[in-house]
């Protein structure tokens, strides 16, 4: 096990944890196939893009990496822990955004760090909340630019945090598990947020242009979504 340094975020420290990365003989033949063919994040979140939104049609699930290459679906906290279990065997700390939304929809992203820009992979079902490329100078910087994709008439980002999963789940194979991993949702439940402030103003414009938008294009595709928030998206993944 490698113990990380601590990670400066912009005026916090995300504290250091023992790396419980699993050997290559700990994977199955088609997890190790995916580690050896999705070796940069641009390659891990083209791929976790192209796995079917978990939409809980038959009950709520929490699957591990495992689970995901199993059984082909995730949403966004079991996209995060795929993408994070791909990250780590490539050397990159499980290091996650969590993003906390007045409407209690949170969102998650997997983080990784690149030339000394931070970037994050996600899966998601709008457009927006995806990942991003390593541009940001800060983890603020990153965790406000999904800010503005996040109105939706109901979302509405006021906080975030940043944590290593390892060092929040020592007893938790979260990598792994073969069954639901309930206890990364508990633990990342009980992060201490920091605040993430929109101006009122900035949040009404963008609501009354998402509603109007929705309202003519109500089946719009993700290139009508990105050419729709413009230079908003322009370091989208």
């Amino acid at each position: 096990m490698v113990r990380h340094p601590p990670i400066g975020t912009g005026g916090s420290v995300v504290r250091a944890a023992m790396r419980r990365t699993p050997s290559l003989t700990a994977l199955t033949r088609r997890e190790r196939r995916l580690v050896g063919a999705l070796y940069t994040p641009r390659a891990i979140q083209r791929w976790l893009r192209n796995v079917r939104y978990n939409r809980e049609h038959g009950g709520e699930t929490l699957r591990t990496f495992r689970g995901v290459v199993r059984d082909g679906t995730a949403h966004c906290l079991e996209g995060c822990l795929a993408a994070a279990t791909l990250l780590d065997q490539h050397g990159h700390p499980p290091l996650v955004l969590h993003l906390a939304s007045q409407d209690g929809l949170e969102h998650i992203l997997a983080l990784f760090r690149h030339r000394g820009r931070w970037g994050a992979i996600g899966r998601s079902r709008d457009e927006g909340l995806h990942g991003r490329a390593p541009v940001y100078p800060s983890l603020l910087a990153l965790a406000q630019s999904y800010m503005v994709p996040y109105v939706d008439g109901s979302g509405r980002v006021v906080g975030w945090a940043v944590t290593d999963l390892d060092a929040l789940l020592p007893r938790t194979d979260w990598r792994l598990a073969p069954t639901n991993a309930w206890s990364v949702d508990r633990a990342l439940l009980r992060l201490r947020h920091r605040r993430l402030h929109m101006s009122e103003r900035r949040y009404r414009t963008w609501l009354r242009r998402y509603l109007a938008y929705r309202a003519a294009v109500p089946a719009a595709t993700p290139g009508e979504w990105r050419r729709f928030y413009g230079d908003e998206a322009r370091w989208w993944w």
